[in-house]
């Protein structure tokens, strides 16, 4: 029997408020509480992305072998002791094994949850209740409005301090869990399919590689929002209690308008669409480079920059994800399209961990008002850039290829 619609919406709401209450303050807990440098938190930040989207692969195998419901559960009971340990830190390595738990968690539970999605959506396309792609879509704005809700109550615990958002982030998933044990179906789990060959074999395919790498650029990206976008606002004189709306904002925007940016991208042709996405994620961090030369102008104003950071790398992201999505069983040639799915996610992870390791030595100058402060924000903006070049003449290898 599939697994209830109505419960996987929840879940997805959920988890996006367990996480999104705990994770964005993050980093800065470590600088003002902890007082770690950049370089850091960039290391552990980058870590705790890894320990998901670098083990993404690995939980879709575990889930296929034993069932997408133990991996779920196993999932959430890993959060909870990761958010209980994060509440205890006082010490960069508590922080760190407490932020890599939760994000190996989360690589045990995604690619189950997926799996039970697209098993809701077939059921409910043979039911005449919509598509597979409407009940992902569905699924992404009720993950948004988790994401919408769970800085605001971070945000209200800010006062007692991060230690009580962290507790509150493991209660959540306590929660869920419960539910989850009690409502999730034992015969929710998919089959599992056998590969067709080695997992390796996807990067014996070098023009998927390729694609594989600049992709990862849109992920690195991506992940400025926490770690480079707090340094942003406290150059501006800004606070942690700017970070709830300014995540509010990102996650409105993908709410609103992710479904008439997807149409966009439709009409255009997939070199366009990717080089567009990529190049206003550029732009984002351009912008920001130019801003933080000056000393921010006092009121409202002064956080100008970080919002218009946000709503280019949110305009970006809604480009080029459900395009790179799209095209990623295209390389499959009929193949399971697991395999494809994790090497990306793996491949875009291990690019935020080197990637943050590498901007954490600089990105202090970025604190200061100063020419100096251009330099990290300018590194950060040739990444995308020259991700959505290489996107063209990838995009353009694909089509002769399919065409051949």
């Amino acid at each position: 029997m599939p697994v209830s619609t109505l419960l996987l919406l929840s879940n997805q709401f959920i988890f996006m408020v367990g996480f999104y209450m705990v994770v964005p303050f993050l980093a800065a807990f470590m600088r003002d509480d902890l007082r770690l440098e950049s370089a850091v938190i960039g290391l552990v930040l980058g870590l705790r992305t890894f320990s998901q989207q670098g083990l993404f692969i690995v939980g879709g195998a575990f889930a296929d072998r034993l069932g997408a419901r133990r991996l779920i559960l196993l999932g959430c009971m890993l959060r909870i002791v990761g958010f209980v340990v994060l509440g205890l830190s006082d010490s960069f390595l508590t922080v760190l094994l407490g932020a890599c738990l939760t994000g190996l968690a989360g690589s045990l539970f995604s690619p189950a949850i997926s799996s039970l999605a697209a098993e809701a959506g077939e059921a409910a396309a043979r039911e005449g209740k919509g598509t597979r792609l409407q009940f992902f879509a569905r699924l992404a704005v009720w993950g948004e409005l988790g994401a919408v809700v769970g800085p605001l109550l971070g945000a209200l615990l800010l006062g007692v301090g991060f230690k009580a958002m962290a507790f509150a982030g493991a209660g959540v998933f306590l929660l869920a869990y419960i539910v989850l044990h009690i409502y999730l179906p034992r015969s929710g789990s998919p089959v599992l399919q056998r590969q067709d060959g080695a997992w390796w074999h996807v990067f014996t395919d070098k023009l998927f590689v390729a694609f594989t790498l600049a992709h990862a650029g849109f992920l690195f990206s991506y992940n400025q929002l926490y770690f480079a976008l707090p340094v942003e606002v406290k150059r501006a004189g800004g606070s942690d209690m700017d970070l709830a709306p300014l995540f509010m904002i990102a996650s409105v925007m993908i709410v609103v308008l992710q479904l008439p940016a997807a149409r966009l991208a439709q009409k255009l042709s997939w070199a366009a669409s990717l080089a567009a996405g990529f190049l206003l994620m550029a732009l984002a961090f351009a912008l920001t480079a130019y801003c933080a030369t000056f000393p921010a102008p006092s009121g409202p104003w002064r956080l100008a920059p970080a919002i218009a950071m946000v709503a280019l790398l949110i305009l970006g992201q809604m480009i080029v994800k459900p395009v790179a999505m799209d095209i990623v069983p295209r390389f499959a040639k009929g193949r399971p399209t697991g395999i494809y799915y994790g090497a990306l996610a793996s491949v875009g992870g291990l690019a935020v961990l080197v990637g943050n390791i590498l901007l954490g030595p600089i990105l202090d100058l970025a604190l200061v008002p100063s020419v100096a402060a251009a330099i990290p924000w300018l590194a950060l903006a040739a990444v995308p850039a020259l991700g959505g070049l290489a996107m063209i003449p990838i995009m353009r290898r694909l089509l002769q290829r399919q065409g051949a």
